[in-house]
């Protein structure tokens, strides 16, 4: 039977926003996509080293695990929900890992599995703010801490990150007016985009901030493993009495070259777990169980595998500051993260987007403009050390070729 002509089809419904979504701010990521993808069209060759996704594979132990336990019919439930059927071994895992590492233990009421640290964010926020609520965030960080508190219908208070305070928070900067509102204060080290390392001392002044103002202290640890040299950052719970205030993010993304597998954990307060446990049970899901086998694998080995993860990145670190440095720059090594967060040349001062876009247009090398990070972060670019080193060793010359 010939088929029908199609009848003509009118305009498409165009779907308005919620208010939600209108009050978020450009995904910065977003942003510099769009900035590529014109300078491609130009026919500029770009050499990215923008985006904190590592280049180097997940280690060959926990590609096997997960091959092993997709593949293993003896286990009935390997394609079923990760919630309905989790393994408890990547539970496990997280808490042998905490006690070996940090010398900190969890009960098992204290620690839920997540998809990482991302989602986890929003999802803690759904779970414990209210409409009018207000969330304390760092200056420059993360931009997923203001989007949790949006969609919860609160508002952010941004802290300044200072180099003068080794962009330690000063808590003393928060006003009082603002602390009566205030439900969550995110922490964030080693940071994201400063590397700034906190210290025990550090963890000890925020807890009984925490403390003191009724704030759930929630800490994103996503970093807790990326350190170099002699350096081992803390953990928050790491602090007497933590766990009653506070709770930690861990994600596997960065410490185990895993982002794409989303798998991470929430460890510390019972109540706030319980909390973003029971938005998890509505909206999620959970992982594959072969991503939980592999997960748990990755723990497990932490020991062997995270010095050669970050050895990768030492050589790298070396590599671009000692060639920012060269071309005039006077920066010191971070101990921590996959970035060197460098201040823009004088003649680009408070302007870190023209910086950005000179150098893409002008060299095709694509960095991360510190204002993308807030106003706080005006004045200084990121450079990720997620990329192979020839490509990193060719945005270098670059950089110091137009300088």
């Amino acid at each position: 039977m010939p088929a029908r002509d199609a009848e003509p089809k009118g305009p498409a419904m165009d779907v308005e926003f919620s208010q939600r979504l209108q009050q978020l701010p450009p995904y910065l990521f977003a942003d510099l996509r769009r900035k590529m993808a014109t300078a491609r069209e130009k026919g500029i060759k770009v050499l990215r080293i923008d985006i904190g996704d590592p280049d180097v594979p997940t280690p060959d132990p926990v590609v096997e695990e997960f091959r092993r336990a997709v593949a293993d019919e003896a286990d009935p439930d390997r394609h079923r929900y990760g919630c309905d059927r989790p393994a408890p071994q990547f539970a496990e895992a997280a808490r042998t890992f905490y006690r070996r590492r940090f010398g900190v233990e969890l009960a098992s009421d204290q620690l839920v599995t997540t998809m990482g640290a991302k989602d986890a964010i929003v999802k803690l926020c759904l779970g414990v703010m209210n409409p009018g609520d207000v969330g304390l965030a760092p200056q420059p960080g993360y931009p997923t801490y203001n989007i949790g508190h949006v969609f919860c219908g609160g508002s952010t208070c941004y802290v300044p990150l200072r180099p003068e305070n080794g962009f330690l928070m000063d808590f003393g900067e928060i006003p009082s007016e603002t602390l009566r509102r205030a439900r969550i204060l995110w922490l964030n080290y080693p940071n994201n985009p400063t590397t700034g390392v906190a210290t025990a001392a550090f963890f000890e002044q925020a807890v009984a901030f925490a403390r003191e103002h009724g704030l759930l202290l929630v800490h994103d640890a996503a970093y807790v493993t990326n350190t170099y040299g002699d350096c081992q950052a803390p953990s928050v719970l790491q602090v007497p009495g933590a766990d009653e205030v506070a709770v930690e993010m861990f994600s596997l993304s960065k410490a185990f070259n895993m982002t794409g597998w989303r798998a991470g954990f929430v460890a510390g307060n019972a109540s706030a777990v319980r909390a973003l446990s029971t938005v998890k049970e509505n909206v999620d899901n959970g992982s594959l169980r072969a991503v939980q086998f592999a997960a748990a694998r990755a723990l497990d080995l932490a020991d062997d595998l995270l010095p050669k993860v970050n050895a990768v990145y030492a050589a790298r670190r070396d590599l671009v500051v000692d060639a920012l440095n060269a071309a005039g720059w006077s920066l010191e090594k971070p101990q921590a993260t996959i970035y060197v967060w460098a201040p823009v040349p004088e003649k680009y001062a408070g302007d870190s987007g023209a910086f950005a876009t000179d150098l893409l247009e002008k060299t095709g090398v694509m960095v991360t403009p510190g204002r993308g990070y807030g106003e706080a972060g005006e004045g200084y670019f990121r450079i990720s050390l997620t990329y192979p080193d020839d490509v990193l060793r060719e945005a270098m010359d670059r950089i110091v070729e137009m300088m």
